[in-house]
């Protein structure tokens, strides 16, 4: 193992790190770290290892909107209150550093709900929101891991 795969391997361990802490752009991060190496190693292995990270990644993105999308279209559960989550994780998160955005979100989709359906309901479609955002992380998670271990099968293999 040479420095370069070395430096490879730690960045793809910071972006799977990143998919769970949503603080780095973990996906961003581990098909970067895979294109330095196919570009540092240029074998033809190399680049198939890079595509075939690269299809992996597209389709787990393409997944983790898709499948959570329709459970929170099935709970009820408007774009409105992600929306209104998302950007108070985002001001939790310059707040509250890293936990920040967890507090932010949830307490954004339960006051978004609590406007739309009232105080007895919000709970009940905030607990389906917190539900859709887990699969989405696990359905990234899962592309990242499968990404990486193409990876580290090519590393080996080169």
């Amino acid at each position: 193992m040479n420095v370069t795969e070395l430096v490879v391997g730690l960045v793809i361990l910071v972006g799977l790190v990143g998919i769970v802490v949503p603080v780095l752009p973990g996906t961003i991060l581990i098909l970067g770290a895979i294109l330095v190496w196919s570009t540092e190693d240029g074998s033809g292995t190399a680049w198939t290892v890079f595509a075939i990270a690269t299809v992996l990644l597209v389709i787990g993105a393409i997944v983790k909107y898709t499948v959570p999308g329709r459970r929170l279209k099935a709970g009820g559960v408007p774009n409105r209150s992600i929306i209104l989550g998302g950007v108070l994780g985002i001001i939790g998160f310059f707040v509250i550093p890293v936990i920040g955005l967890f507090l932010g979100f949830v307490l954004g989709v339960y006051l978004s709900e609590h406007q739309r359906v009232g105080g007895a309901l919000a709970w009940p479609s905030t607990r389906d929101a917190l539900k859709a955002v887990g699969v989405s992380i696990l359905i990234e998670l899962a592309s990242a891991l499968l990404a990486s271990a193409t990876w580290l099968t090519g590393a080996i293999l080169t």
